[in-house]
Formats: C-alpha cells, structure tokens, sequence
C-alpha cells in the first residue's frame, strides 16, 4: 500500500493528509517523507500536505459549527474525553490553542470545538494553517537534512 500511495504522488499526499485529518486516524508525514526522499519539490509537497490537512480541519470546524452529536460521535468518533480535553486547552489557552491544531489525539477535538464555540473562520484560519505548515516544514526540513548528512557519509 505505501508503494502504491508514493507511486500516486501530489494527489495522494493530499487525500492522505485530508482523512488524517478528519476521519481516519492515520499519519500522512510518512508519505511526505518518502516523497521527499523521490526527489519531489520540498515546498510544493510541503504546500500540498498541509493544504489537504487544513481543508480536513475545516471540515471538523463545519462539523461543530453545524452539525450535531451525531456527526461528532459516529463521523468524527470524537468521544466525550477528547472533547473535555479540548475544551479545557480552550479555556485555559483560548483560540489560540488552534496552533496546536497538528497534535495527533487533540488536533481534530480542537478543530471541532473552534467551530462548536464558533471561533471567527479568519482566525481559525490563520492558525490552524500555521500549525499545520510549521509541522510539515519541520518534517521537510528534518527530512532533507537527515538525507544530505547521510549522502554525505
């Protein structure tokens, strides 16, 4: 499966960060890895990731904007705990607990409940994007330096 997703390139790293992101509890780092390792753009694949996990996020903010328990429990499978959890980082940091949007347990719950408490979308926006940007750039990064200290070995 992981040839197959790789073998797909830009189109694949954007669905795979998307359902990261939304439904699926996976990972799309590994497939940005491997295809920075190919030889791809870091900045176009960097861009892609984190425009498809983004556009994930956004559907979880619509989701507690508009949508009811139903959609939360069964689409997002976000349980109570991971939604107390989230609001306390809420209260306790505000909206912009939204950088931490990337975060692998909390990201989605924080997405949902920006939109439950209905954080205005510019700044759901600026922060989500940011987060996700900054991780996927630090991946990249750590990734083609890893990659040039080993050729240089």
């Amino acid at each position: 499966m992981h040839e197959t997703l790789a073998a797909y390139g830009y189109p694949a790293l954007f669905a795979l960060s998307f359902l990261a992101s939304t439904l699926i509890p996976l990972g799309s780092e590994w497939l940005l890895v491997a295809m920075l390792l190919q030889g791809h753009d870091p900045l176009a694949t960097v861009t892609v990731a984190t425009v498809g996990n983004y556009l994930g996020a956004c559907t979880s903010y619509a989701i507690g904007l508009y949508g009811g328990d139903f959609l939360i429990k069964k689409l997002l499978r976000i349980g109570e705990a991971e939604r107390d959890r989230a609001e306390r980082f809420f209260e306790k940091y505000g909206s912009w607990s939204l950088l931490l949007s990337w975060l692998p347990f909390i990201g989605d719950p924080l997405c949902l409940v920006g939109g439950v408490l209905k954080i205005h979308f510019t700044r759901f926006t600026i922060l989500v994007a940011s987060g996700k940007a900054l991780r996927y750039a630090v991946v990249a990064w750590l990734t083609l330096k890893g990659f040039q200290s080993a050729a240089a070995s």
